[in-house]
């Protein structure tokens, strides 16, 4: 069962550091689901550049599920 943060209800930049602290915690074969309203480019752009693989999955509510884990 992956870690999950529920960023819907913060203030930026509260969910993109609380998925960040998480990352660096992360074990190998852990995931991380990320909740939040918004699609997260500056969240994505740093996965990409840190060797992280996600998925997101947008739900009938507006909510980004993007669950995370090392590429």
């Amino acid at each position: 069962m992956p870690l999950v943060i529920d960023g819907r209800e913060l203030q930026p930049p509260e969910p993109l550091e609380k998925a960040l602290a998480a990352l660096e915690d992360l074990p190998e074969g852990g995931e991380l689901l990320v909740l939040l309203y918004c699609h997260p480019t500056p969240l994505f752009n740093i996965l990409r550049n840190n060797g992280f693989a996600w998925q997101e999955n947008i739900t009938a509510d507006g909510t980004h599920e993007i669950l995370i884990r090392r590429a």
